[in-house]
């Protein structure tokens, strides 16, 4: 009895600390505020735990003159509400940035790692966002978007919001999903970002194009005729956010990030 008990605690306590490798894609575009006038903004974007732990920092754009904005985040990741660039603000790994001048598409992954660059149990997270446009508390919007990190693929298209729209969210385990690769295909891919989902695709040859979401659904594919060294592909039908452009030649596959921002 004592053996079985103690089986059953391993595999229990193996279980509840599995560390799962793989990608969380997300991507978003901000909304610009009819009540205000200007273009400027701040951003944060960070990874908690379920109960508001904080894990990692994956983008932070701010300036001189915007100390006092996001003080939600600048708590979180070690600092004062009072100033988001102080050096204690933890935005180790992170894309950062001086005050945005637009409200565009943002993208970003995480590998499953905190700020000390190790791997994190797996569970329920939150991938948080925290927008400044103005001086005021009625200026700053906070928003968590959670997920599984785990063994399965959690794929999510969240509602929008006054404030966030095309939001796409994949977590996908290592070996599942979409991995953007390169061989030697020469690929050539413009406009990206794209404000109509219409994008040119030069190639030096191929049989074979498609396009594929965050989950790796296919969403577009077309034949290549002999000779063919560019493509016009149409994706205007999609939702904002990011896809994978896929060039096939017969012998292999090059895939290349795109991002859908109207």
């Amino acid at each position: 009895m004592k053996s079985l008990f103690l089986s059953i605690s391993l595999f229990t306590c193996t279980l509840l600390s599995a560390q799962t490798q793989g990608t969380l894609s997300f991507s978003f575009t901000q909304t610009a505020h009819t009540s205000y006038t200007g273009n400027k903004n701040v951003l944060a974007v960070w990874i908690q735990s379920s109960t508001g732990t904080f894990v990692k920092t994956r983008l932070r754009y701010a300036g001189g003159g915007t100390a006092d904005h996001l003080p939600t985040w600048a708590v979180n990741s070690g600092g004062s509400s009072s100033n988001c660039i102080a050096a204690n603000c933890n935005k180790v790994g992170a894309t950062t940035g001086a005050t945005l001048t637009n409200f565009s598409t943002r993208s970003f992954t995480w590998d499953g790692t905190d700020a000390s660059g190790n791997l994190v149990a797996d569970g329920t997270y939150k991938v948080t966002i925290q927008s400044t446009w103005n001086h005021g508390s009625s200026s700053t919007t906070t928003k968590s978007y959670s997920f599984t990190k785990g063994a399965a693929a959690d794929v999510q298209t969240p509602a929008d919001d006054a404030n966030f729209t095309g939001i796409s969210l994949a977590w996908n385990p290592s070996g599942a999903g979409v991995v953007e690769t390169s061989n030697d295909i020469i690929v050539s891919i413009h406009p990206n970002p794209s404000e109509n989902g219409i994008f040119t695709v030069e190639f030096n040859y191929a049989i074979r194009i498609s396009a594929q979401d965050l989950a790796g659904e296919e969403v577009y594919t077309e034949d290549v005729k002999m000779n063919e060294v560019s493509k016009t592909v149409d994706l205007s039908n999609l939702t904002n956010g990011v896809y994978f452009i896929c060039v096939d030649n017969g012998k292999g596959l090059s895939k290349h990030k795109v991002v859908i921002n109207k």
